[in-house]
């Protein structure tokens, strides 16, 4: 997984423990960016296996 996607993932799993809140907008966006960057780390991955 690359840098960013496990930075988000620790964010969100802050937040659900509830050491980190935020308002429902930056929720959002951290969100959908920790699922593209989740994403992309699964498309570098599968080009890595591909070869």
């Amino acid at each position: 997984m690359t840098t960013s996607s496990v930075l988000f993932i620790i964010l969100v799993f802050m937040y659900f423990i509830g050491y980190w809140s935020a308002n429902s907008y930056i929720e959002i966006l951290f969100f959908f960016v920790m699922i593209a960057s989740v994403y992309s780390s699964g498309m570098q991955f599968r080009s890595y296996f591909a070869e």
